[in-house]
Formats: structure tokens, C-alpha cells, sequence
């Protein structure tokens, strides 16, 4: 009987929490919901103006998380948290430390993804080589950036990392230089051979005509050939074809008209030379 009594004088109080949790819990659902809105809103109008999809996202992610941080602290505020909250950080000078230090490295990649997102080294669709990672990027969050390789891995690299470590972007001005070597037998017409070179590469699909022209020039005299250095453009912003596909076509493409014009290109010689003019020694099918 003592703990009916009990029980129906709290009551009052039990329903008044019930109602203060009801009422922080729908206004924290109600942040949530309008931080995506407002984000996917957002996002589509900073993509119109500025024509950056990696900063708009990230601005926009911003923008959603301080929506859920003033619902959060409005939430506090509700419930009746807010002056226990702030008493135990300002009072607590050991446990804000503790908290400062548990936390650094998630404030020094939201930094370094404010100060990547600004200065913008790399864009989406970008091939960045970041530590030794070599991939494209997908996109950028408050974290970290993630880069797809070109095995199909994701690879979530923390923003710290990028701003510390060297940065290679292959593909920020919309060209990419590739190459490959030919080795041509001594005694061939020789301007000949580079200009058949030259012609055959400009025929190739993808490979730049215009604004950067492809280059063929001599390195160095081998032991069995004269090598040469073929160089040639793509336009990474025009992807219907893929970089892989025109260097193996440039290539093939290459190695058949040197062939077809009569040039030889054969591999390493190795010269056998007896001064004592004595004849070499070899096995014969007895010997075995």
C-alpha cells in the first residue's frame, strides 16, 4: 500500500519528464530532418553558383552540422542540462584537457578540411597521388577524403594526412603527359622512322593534336638499338575514352607501322667474338 501511495505521488513527476523527453526528443527529430534538407537544398544551389561539387559539399556539410548542434544545445536547454553541463567544462579543468586531447585529431581534420575545401588542390573526378595512394577522388566530408584506386579499393584518407603530406594531382588542368620507348635498329633511315612515328601517333583516338602536340625524340645510343622516346596528351576532362585504352593503341598503333614500312626493332645483341681463332666448343647430341 506504501508503494502505491508512493508511486501515485510521483506520478506527476514521472509524467512531467516523460513530457520534457517527448518534447527534446521531437525537437532534435525536427533539427535533424531540416539539417538534411537544408543540406541537399543547399548543396544543389552552391553546385549552380560556384560549379565545385567538392566545396559545395563540404559547405553544405558544415552548414547541417551546426543545424543539429543548436538542436542539440536547444535540447539541453529543454531538458534542463545546460548550467550542469556548463559548470562540469568550465569546473573541470583535467576533464576538459582529457576531452581536448581525445578529440585533437578530429579538430585538426575538420580544420584541414576547411582549409583543403578552400584552397582546393583537387576537384572531384581528380587523380591525386597522397602518401603513395594513388586514386581518384569521390569526395570530401568534414574527416576525411575518399579516393577510389584503380584496383576498385576506397580508401578513406583522414584531411590531416592530405595537408601534411606531398599532394600529386595529375589531372588539375585537364592534361596528362604518358610515354613509352622504341628501339630501332642501327644502320635505319632515322628521320625517316621518327616521322613515320609522329604520323602514326596522331592518328591515334584521344591523343592531343591541337594544344599539345605529341613529341618523338632520340635519348640515347643502347647496345643493340637507337632508343627512342615517344610522349603524347590526353584531355582528362574528356573521358570517353580511357587513358589505359589510348596508350595501348598508341602502341599497337606505333609498333604496326614501323613494321609495315620495313624498320626493324629487335631486342637486345649479344656479340661472340674468338681471337684465337679457334672454333667453339658446343655439345652435340652425343655428348647429352
Amino acid at each position: 500500500m506504501d508503494e502505491f501511495i508512493n508511486l501515485s505521488s510521483s506520478w506527476p513527476t514521472i509524467q512531467r519528464w516523460l513530457l520534457i523527453g517527448g518534447v527534446a526528443l521531437a525537437i532534435f527529430l525536427l533539427f535533424v530532418f531540416f539539417a538534411r534538407k537544408s543540406k541537399r537544398f543547399l548543396r544543389v544551389r552552391l553546385v549552380r553558383r560556384m560549379d565545385d561539387s567538392l566545396l559545395a559539399n563540404f559547405l553544405a556539410g558544415i552548414f547541417s552540422t551546426l543545424i543539429i548542434l543548436i538542436g542539440l544545445l536547444i535540447v539541453l536547454r529543454v531538458i534542463g542540462l545546460t548550467g550542469i553541463v556548463s559548470g562540469l567544462l568550465a569546473g573541470a579543468g583535467i576533464s576538459a584537457f582529457i576531452i581536448g586531447f581525445a578529440l585533437k585529431d578530429i579538430g585538426e581534420n575538420f580544420l584541414a578540411g576547411i582549409i583543403l575545401a578552400f584552397k582546393r588542390p583537387f576537384r572531384v573526378g581528380d587523380i591525386v597521388d597522397i602518401g603513395g595512394i594513388r586514386g581518384t577522388v569521390l569526395a570530401m566530408n568534414l574527416r576525411d577524403t575518399q579516393v577510389k584506386t584503380a584496383d576498385g579499393k576506397d580508401v578513406f584518407i583522414p584531411n590531416g594526412m592530405i595537408l601534411k603530406n606531398p599532394l600529386v594531382n595529375y589531372t588539375i588542368d585537364g592534361f596528362l603527359r604518358y610515354d613509352f620507348m622504341l628501339g630501332l635498329d642501327y644502320g635505319s633511315d632515322y628521320n625517316a622512322a621518327l616521322d613515320l612515328i609522329r604520323k602514326s601517333i596522331l592518328e591515334v583516338p584521344g591523343v592531343l593534336t591541337q594544344d599539345k602536340l605529341p613529341q618523338v625524340w632520340v635519348t640515347e645510343m643502347g647496345e643493340s638499338t637507337l632508343n627512342i622516346q615517344i610522349t603524347f596528351w590526353v584531355d582528362t576532362f574528356e573521358r570517353a575514352i580511357s587513358d589505359a585504352v589510348v596508350k595501348s593503341s598508341a602502341i599497337l598503333t606505333v609498333l604496326t607501322a614501323m613494321e609495315k614500312a620495313g624498320f626493324n626493332m629487335p631486342a637486345r645483341i649479344v656479340e661472340l667474338k674468338n681471337y684465337q681463332s679457334e672454333s667453339l666448343k658446343t655439345a652435340t647430341p652425343d655428348s647429352l
